[in-house]
């Protein structure tokens, strides 16, 4: 579970620590083990805890886990948030609000890339609701049946096509709706190939052309164990088996097709207007590689025709943007088997994220943040006290030194708890602002790895602040500047989710209620829009998380502000108020970047590549029309650099034409080439990035052009 998990009971087990990597959900701060109980995967929903996640897939890849969530090898951008909500039936706790967990073959964890959102959100439709009742829904809600609805179709199809005379040459696990789409799960002999999708999409659309009504029923749990047995779904009966004994199921029917599910759907086949196959996976059955492997097929669905048009061009424009494909043509970093997840920055790279690093610096010291900087490897004892070395062992190094126990760190705060304690804080000092752009390493199975979005080490740009109560709501202010200064720095705009008190949490009610109404207030201060997700905050404190849309529509969760109230507790931090006696101080989590190296991946998709001029590896590329002018455009050359401009003369023996499409393609913001008439004037002929004219400026013009490009941070050319 992430951040926003809660605890239901006592098996529930935390860890300390906070963290905004975006490496999915175990990436860090609390971790929740739910125990085993008796829950059925046979009705799903979005989970609003995840809704900023997403996953990447192939038609040929597959899910390697054990003891963790399916997730599909990353090799084509597709954006799904899959975590799917597991519902209890009738006669269940109706209180309980439990999240599916590694048992449950649904759930995939996240990778960190953009959600891709379709062009209209307004869909209004009659559904039919998980009692049966017949409800008007609006927007996600009704996107949500419709596509539940498709994935039944699909299902319904491939049943036609492949599952013999009875169908039972199929069998079907589970089909949730998802947050661009669906996807089904089945085991069958007939292996499903590219191929195969288009005719499954034909009898898909025979099915929605036949407009079947669909029917909501429900048996007892005996009577549904009986029916699932005798049309074979091994699967559909394992799901019934783990539910009590007096549990209502419910089962939805269309024309001969009838499935264990809770909804919700819409009405009718025909509902489902516009829809596309997109690829297929594996899936082991319930996420665990022990078991058998399944084909996942995935698809989506809209209401209309166009906004599915304007979906499909928007994953082709993510596509040409994939970061690993422009960081390869760019020169920007590279992967390697023998340091899989472990990413290696060339000299291009390092300029983008050297500049990054020196920005974020100069921003926080404006600020008033001082930086440290802690081991990357730390005894037992430091683990132990902040719940990793119990909870996070999996997703850590070890190593001994003098006969004890050592850890890679996962992630930095508990170094940062040592450096407060180092010093008696009174009320004086604070707040005390901590930042550190720390090293972490993260085990992560190789089929999960991605790029940049999902590796085994990052720098994470963490910050603790210790306060006082009273410093809380004008130091969140404070922050939410310095992240909204960052994000337009670049460009980015964003929205905000407020996520409040869970059910089951630590803390007494006044401190909660000062720390959620600081973040409120926070946020209206700055005028900002945001959702509230209520009870959605971590058990140990309210948050804050940052979506960033980029440049095609996407939107990326980065930044957070998490407030805790564990940490403190556990390092037993303090500070001596105005009245002279120990006060424990409140404390914020929080990042920008969320990792460098992520953002970077970003920033790559976000710009296509062409980086604004103070962050492009190379700004200006001299081209000399022959060796007789190499002499200049090396004299020029000399000039840009001792003015700190990054310039380069490409002295190869070919063609300017040539030399000028290769500058393109490297996405050079300014080339310019010199020949005879440029070394007697002076005047230089400045080509933009993607600009076909060049325009004529003096040497000193051009310099003075770039100098404001480069200190306003300007993101045009």
């Amino acid at each position: 579970m992430d951040a926003r998990s809660r605890p239901q009971h006592k098996q529930d087990v935390y860890i300390a620590g906070t963290c905004g990597c975006g490496q999915a959900q175990r990436c860090g701060n609390y971790y929740q083990r739910p125990r085993e109980g008796s829950f059925l995967f046979a009705t799903f929903s979005l989970d609003k805890q995840r809704k900023s996640s997403s996953i990447i897939l192939n038609r040929s890849s597959t899910l390697r886990t054990s003891s963790r969530p399916p997730r599909p090898h990353p090799t084509k951008i597709f954006d799904w948030t899959s975590k799917e909500k597991v519902v209890q039936y009738t006669k269940l706790n109706s209180t309980s609000r439990r999240r599916t967990t590694a048992e449950f073959s649904a759930r995939q964890e996240k990778f960190p890339v953009a959600r891709i959102k379709p062009s209209k959100e307004a869909y209004n439709m009659t559904i039919i609701t998980k009692d049966g009742s017949l409800a008007e829904v609006a927007g996600a809600q009704a996107l949500h049946a419709l596509r539940h609805t498709a994935s039944h179709i699909m299902a319904q199809a491939i049943k036609h096509l492949y599952g013999g005379a009875d169908g039972s040459a199929v069998k079907l696990a589970i089909g949730p709706a998802i947050d661009t789409g669906f996807y089904y799960d089945i085991d069958t002999d007939k292996k499903i190939t590219d191929e195969d999708l288009a005719d499954i999409e034909r009898e898909m659309k025979s099915i929605v052309k036949q407009n079947l009504p669909l029917e909501r029923t429900t048996l007892n749990r005996a009577d549904a164990l009986k029916k699932f047995s005798a049309e074979g779904e091994t699967y559909k009966v394992e799901l019934i088996e783990a539910l009590p004994d007096d549990a209502e199921i419910s089962l939805f029917t269309q024309g001969d097709f009838t499935d264990l599910c809770a909804g919700p759907h819409v009405q009718s086949t025909g509902k489902v207007k516009a829809f596309k196959l997109m690829s297929i996976a594996g899936a082991y059955w319930r996420g665990d590689e022990h078991n058998k492997m399944l084909q996942r097929i995935y698809g989506t669905a809209f209401e209309s025709k166009d906004e599915l048009k304007a979906y499909l061009t928007m994953l082709e424009e993510a596509a040409r943007r994939d970061h690993r494909k422009l960081g390869k043509e760019l020169d920007l970093f590279s992967l390697h088997d023998e340091g899989p997840g472990f990413p290696f920055f060339h000299p291009n790279g390092m300029v983008i994220r050297n500049e990054l690093i020196n920005y974020w610096r100069e921003v926080h010291r404006r600020y008033g943040y001082q930086e440290i900087k802690t081991p990357i490897i730390l005894n037992r004892k430091l683990w132990e006290t902040s719940g990793h070395w119990d909870h996070y062992k999996e997703n850590m190094y070890f190593t001994k030194i003098d006969e004890e126990d050592y850890a890679v760190k996962p992630m930095n705060c508990p170094g940062g708890m040592l450096v407060y304690n180092t010093h008696v804080h009174s009320y004086r000092d604070l707040p005390l602002r901590l930042g550190e752009l720390g090293l972490v390493h993260r085990h992560e199975k190789s089929g999960v790895l991605h790029g940049l979005f999902r590796v085994r080490n990052f720098t994470q740009d963490d910050a603790h602040i210790f306060m006082t109560p009273a410093q809380v709501e004008p130091e969140i202010q404070r922050t939410i500047d310095l992240f909204d200064e960052v994000y337009k720095t670049f460009g980015l705009t964003y929205k905000a989710e407020l996520s409040t008190r869970p059910e089951n949490s630590m803390g007494d009610d006044a401190t909660w209620e000062l720390a959620t109404d600081a973040l409120r207030k926070a946020l209206e201060h700055r005028g900002l829009e945001y959702v509230i997700n209520e009870g959605d905050g971590a058990f140990y404190g309210p948050k804050i998380d940052f979506h960033l849309k980029d440049s095609i529509g996407r939107t990326w969760q980065c930044g957070t502000i998490q407030l805790d109230m564990l940490l403190p507790e556990k390092f037993d931090l303090n500070y001596i108020g105005e009245d002279g006696e120990r006060h424990r101080p409140i404390m914020v989590h929080r990042v920008v970047y969320g990792s460098i190296e992520r953002f970077i991946g970003i920033l790559i998709e976000n710009y296509a590549g062409a980086f604004p001029v103070w962050l492009a590896p190379v700004q200006i590329k001299i081209l000399p029309v022959t060796d007789a002018h190499l002499a200049y455009a090396k004299e020029l050359a000399d000039k840009f650099f001792a003015l700190n401009f990054r310039a380069e003369v490409d002295e190869r023996n070919e063609k300017v034409g040539k030399k000028i499409r290769d500058s393109q393609v490297r996405k050079i913001p300014y080339t310019i080439v010199v020949g005879d008439k440029e070394a007697q004037t002076g005047v230089l002929p400045i080509r933009k990035y993607s600009v076909k004219d060049a325009v004529d400026m003096s040497v000193d013009d051009f310099i003075a052009y770039v100098r404001e490009k480069i200190s306003t941070r300007d993101q045009t050319f």
